[in-house]
C-alpha cells in the first residue's frame, strides 16, 4: 500500500524540479512564449502553465508584451505576443573577492546582471582573516537598504588559495592563512540566514565567466586571474574541472627553468608585486600605481617596455607549458594586470611561437570584461546557481515537512 506522505513528497520533488527546470531556461535563454517554455520542459500546456502560476505568484516571472521585430517599415499585424522573463529585482545575490590589494563586490540579480561593484584598496596580509572577513560583509552591505536585504539568497566569497572541495582554505600564503573554514567565517558575522559558499579566486572567476550563456562553449578553456598571485580555472565542456584535491588550474606555481637568477615560478614573474616592485626602481613617481605603468608602456617608455617584454616572454612561457598538459583552446585572462595583455599581445604570440612546437595549435587569448571583479560575480553566480538547483532554500520548509520527527527522549 502506497504511503500518502511519499506520494505527495514524490509530486512535491517533481514539481520543484520542474520549477527550477522552468527557471533555468528563462535565465539562460531570456524571454520565451508559453508555448516556448513548455516545449523546452516538455510538459503539455496545461503541466507547463500550473509551473508558471506557481512562479508567478512567488513574484519571481512576470508577463511581457513581446517587443516588435527591428525592422525598417515593419507594421504588427494583430495582438502583441505575451513573454514570460525572470523579475530582474525579485532576489539578489552578493559576491566578494578578498584578494591581496583589494577587496571587491558584487550585487546581482535573478537575471545575473550587475547592480553595483565596489572595489577598495586593501593591504591583506596585515590583516588577520577575521578582520578581511568583517570588511568584506561590511562592504557587501553597505550601499543595501535594510528593507531590501530580505531578498537576498545568497552570499559567496572567492580568494586567492588553495582549498579543498569544501571550501576548507589549506593555504592562502600571499594573505598568510592557513586551514580557513572561510565560509564558516562569514556565516558568523553576515547578519543574514543565507547560503554561503566560498571557493578559489580563479575558479570563481571561471564559474562567472562561462555561467548562464546560452550556448555552453565546448572544448577546453583556461581562465586565468592575473593579481599578486597568478590562478586558473579550467573549464571543460561547460563544467570546472577541480582535480583529485581541488587544486587543478593553479598555474602559477609552474616553475619557469629558463629564467635568470634563482628558480622561480609563474607567479613571482608576472604578478602585480613583481612588476610594480621593478617599476618603481625606475618611476619618477614617489607612489607609482599600476595605472601609470600602463601608461609609460602604451607611451613605448624603454624602462617601463623592458619590464613588459619581461612579463610577455615569461606569460607566454606558462602558458605554452600549461597547454602541453591540458591542450585549451582558449584562454580568457582577467584580474587587473590582464590590462597589459592587450598593450604586449604581439610580444607574447611572438615569444609563443619561438617557444613551441609549430605542430602544437595555440588557443585563443582574450581578456574578460569584468576586470578587478570578476571573481566576485563569479561568487554571486555560484549562490545564483544554487537557487536555481533543488538545494535551494524555496524548497525548506517543503524538505522539513516530511522530515522524521525527532525522538522525545522522555518518552
Amino acid at each position: 500500500m502506497n504511503d500518502p506522505a511519499l506520494t505527495a513528497s514524490s509530486h512535491r520533488r517533481i514539481r520543484q524540479s520542474n520549477e527550477v527546470a522552468a527557471l533555468r531556461a528563462l535565465h539562460q535563454f531570456g524571454r520565451l512564449s508559453r508555448a516556448e517554455l513548455a516545449r523546452k520542459l516538455r510538459l503539455n500546456r496545461s503541466s507547463s502553465g500550473h509551473i508558471i502560476a506557481s512562479l508567478t505568484a512567488d513574484g519571481l516571472v512576470r508577463e511581457a508584451i513581446e517587443d516588435p521585430p527591428e525592422q525598417p517599415g515593419y507594421a504588427r499585424v494583430g495582438r502583441p505576443g505575451i513573454m514570460l522573463e525572470l523579475v530582474p529585482d525579485a532576489i539578489f545575490f552578493l559576491g566578494v573577492e578578498i584578494g591581496v590589494e583589494h577587496i571587491s563586490t558584487v550585487e546581482i540579480d535573478l537575471g545575473t546582471n550587475i547592480v553595483s561593484t565596489n572595489v577598495e584598496p586593501f593591504d591583506g596580509p596585515s590583516i588577520s582573516v577575521e578582520a578581511a572577513v568583517d570588511r568584506a560583509v561590511s562592504m557587501a552591505l553597505q550601499s543595501i537598504p535594510a528593507s531590501k536585504l530580505e531578498r537576498c539568497e545568497g552570499f559567496g566569497v572567492s580568494t586567492p588559495a588553495q582549498m579543498d572541495k569544501h571550501g576548507l582554505v589549506r593555504l592562502a600564503p600571499l594573505l598568510g592563512w592557513r586551514n580557513v573554514h572561510l565560509a564558516e567565517l562569514v556565516r558568523d558575522v553576515l547578519p543574514l540566514r543565507v547560503p554561503v559558499l566560498a571557493e578559489n579566486d580563479a575558479n570563481a572567476f571561471a564559474i562567472g565567466a562561462t555561467y548562464g550563456r546560452s550556448e555552453a562553449h565546448s572544448g577546453v578553456t583556461l581562465f586565468l586571474v592575473m593579481e599578486s598571485g597568478v590562478g586558473g580555472g579550467i573549464i571543460i565542456d561547460g563544467n570546472l574541472f577541480r582535480g583529485a584535491n581541488g587544486l587543478a588550474g593553479e598555474i602559477g606555481h609552474l616553475i619557469i627553468s629558463d629564467a635568470p637568477g634563482p628558480r622561480r615560478n609563474l607567479e613571482q614573474l608576472i604578478g602585480l608585486e613583481t612588476i610594480m616592485g621593478e617599476y618603481r626602481k625606475t618611476s619618477a613617481l614617489s607612489h607609482p600605481a599600476f595605472g601609470n605603468f600602463l601608461a609609460d608602456v602604451q607611451d613605448r617608455l624603454p624602462s617601463a617596455v623592458s619590464i613588459a617584454e619581461h612579463w610577455a616572454k615569461a606569460l607566454a612561457t606558462g602558458l605554452v607549458q600549461a597547454c602541453r598538459i591540458i591542450d585549451a583552446d582558449r584562454i580568457v585572462l582577467g584580474g587587473s594586470v590582464a590590462a597589459l595583455y592587450p598593450l604586449m599581445a604581439a610580444r607574447v604570440a611572438a615569444h609563443i611561437h619561438a617557444i613551441q612546437e609549430s605542430s602544437f595549435p595555440f588557443p585563443s587569448i582574450t581578456v574578460n570584461d569584468e576586470g578587478t571583479v570578476g571573481s566576485a560575480f563569479g561568487a554571486a553566480c555560484m549562490l545564483h546557481q544554487r537557487y536555481l538547483s533543488l538545494e535551494s532554500q524555496r524548497f525548506a520548509d517543503d524538505a522539513a515537512e516530511f522530515e522524521e520527527p525527532e525522538a522525545d527522549e522522555g518518552r
